[in-house]
């Protein structure tokens, strides 16, 4: 059974804030947030939605059921089976393919969560995802006044700014621990959904595998 994690209310209308969240954002960033109102108030779910780094397309078509057009986007072809709304290219190519409504990202975690620092410190690969996941945020901030990102415990507070909130899966129907962080520009806080016991951290505890980064 699907949970409306994202607190969609029917017709697909998003509460935002009345003003943007301020965030502690490193100095050496190159752009400010503004932190004024949205002009249109509630408005952003009129146009189209782009969910990053997406080839299960689980939010796109959530979104979709909603009555907002959204669209995934992956280096990947998608596995949702609606390819029809996937866009198969870079990230930065499709945040400036268009005016979006609302961007939800969700970067590749494998090198820039805090469990892989046993493996990936000062890494190569490290440094290649704390670039990703920090230039699809800015640049997302550029274009859009409704941002979200997702990551597990990260170690990207260091490079996007504080965190916005952090949530665990048992808040929103299933029973288990997993520290999610989100970054939110515009958009709420997320409310749990349906509170369920059970806090056994089974991701933690799975072995490595291919399709490990899907769960």
């Amino acid at each position: 059974m699907a949970h409306n994690v994202l607190q969609l209310p029917e017709g697909g209308e998003f509460n935002h804030k009345t003003q943007y969240e301020a965030m502690n954002f490193n100095q050496t960033q190159m752009f400010n947030l503004s932190t004024e109102p949205p002009l249109l108030g509630r408005c952003c779910y009129k146009l189209p939605f782009l969910v990053g780094f997406e080839e299960s397309q689980a939010i796109t078509i959530q979104l979709r059921a909603k009555g907002i057009e959204a669209y995934s986007c992956d280096l990947q072809e998608c596995s949702g089976g609606h390819p029809e709304w996937h866009l198969q290219m870079d990230i930065s190519q499709a945040i400036n393919l268009k005016k979006w409504g609302g961007i939800i990202l969700h970067p590749p975690c494998t090198f820039t969560a805090l469990c892989g620092n046993r493996w990936y410190w000062n890494s190569e690969k490290r440094i290649e995802g704390i670039e990703l996941c920090k230039n699809a945020w800015i640049e997302a901030c550029k274009v859009c006044d409704y941002v979200a990102l997702e990551q597990p415990k990260t170690i990207m507070q260091k490079y996007i700014g504080q965190r916005s909130q952090t949530i665990h899966p048992w808040q929103f129907g299933h029973g288990e621990t997993k520290e999610t962080w989100l970054w939110l520009k515009g958009f709420s806080k997320l409310e749990p959904t349906e509170i369920v016991e059970g806090r056994e951290n089974k991701i933690h505890k799975m072995p490595p595998s291919k399709d490990r980064s899907k769960l």
